[in-house]
């Protein structure tokens, strides 16, 4: 029983965390009830679907935080852009990434609003090039086959589609308009509320444990890129259909410039939102 409390509190205050501070999500607990099975369940694919969910939430109108595992999406930051990457220590092949990362200290005030105006200047100059595209390395889904599969990953109710072909850079080809992602039949989102309830078919369910079959084919989806952020000359086109046509300018008072058609933006600028 101490043991079960213990992983209770560890997962649900580092991988699955909410914003109720002293709360805990109780689905933890039914993985919990037999410790012989722990090592059976994909504790990552369950961490980043629910961060994904929780992303999705974040963006709602009226959201005023984030949870999740932010450890895992602050590694991922410093994995691919090396401009807001803090020291690294030397750490062996076998540790845990993101350990190796040392957490600058910051402090509040007018530093802390100096920083954040700086980042944002980072991010309005960042270009291709300032992207690590490939942190893993070109052949890191030879070593964890699963990154190739596609389809949904799931964290008890929590199930969010997974598609890799939406981010082949990262694999080292070239980025081509992907196919449509397995989508669940039907959906309910509260008016009120900071979450909502998808339903899957049934035979979604058992694609996890199909991963040969559920497996995306590099070789036949594309070619490797002589670039890391090569595009198929299409991509933009379809890119701009499915995202916000506008970028907007803060605003502090003065009369502002109007927005500008995203593909009035640097070319360079556009690939990065889509790693």
């Amino acid at each position: 029983m101490e043991v079960q409390c213990y992983l209770f509190v560890l997962l649900g205050s580092t991988l699955f965390v909410d914003k109720s501070r002293d709360r805990l999500r109780p689905a933890i607990n039914l993985f919990l009830k037999d410790h012989r099975r722990l090592t059976n369940y994909a504790w990552g694919a369950g961490a980043l679907a629910y961060l994904y969910r929780q992303l999705g939430v974040a963006t709602r109108a009226g959201s005023k935080g984030l949870c999740g595992c932010l450890t895992l999406l602050q590694a991922w930051i410093y994995e691919y852009f090396p401009l807001f990457r803090p020291s690294q220590l030397p750490q062996s092949l076998d540790a845990p990434r993101a350990s190796s990362w040392i957490s600058p200290r910051l402090s509040g005030g007018d530093e802390a609003r100096q920083r954040l105006a700086r980042y944002g200047q980072l991010l309005d100059e960042l270009s291709a090039d300032d992207v690590t595209w490939t942190p893993y390395g070109r052949d890191g889904h030879t070593d964890i086959p699963r990154s190739l599969y596609t389809g949904p990953i799931r964290f008890s109710d929590i199930a969010e589609g997974y598609d890799p072909s939406r981010c082949l850079r990262q694999f080292g080809y070239r980025q081509i308009i992907p196919g449509a992602m397995t989508v669940p039949h039907d959906q309910y989102r509260p008016a009120s509320g900071s979450s909502y309830i998808v339903f899957w078919d049934l035979w979604v369910n058992q694609l996890w444990d199909n991963v040969a079959a559920r497996r995306l084919d590099l070789d036949f989806a594309s070619r490797p890129c002589e670039h890391p952020s090569e595009i198929v000359e299409e991509y933009v086109d379809w890119f701009l259909t499915r995202s916000h046509p506008r970028i907007t300018h803060p605003t502090d008072g003065e009369p502002q410039p109007r927005p500008l058609l995203v593909h009035q933006v640097s070319y360079d600028f556009l690939l990065l939102f889509q790693i």
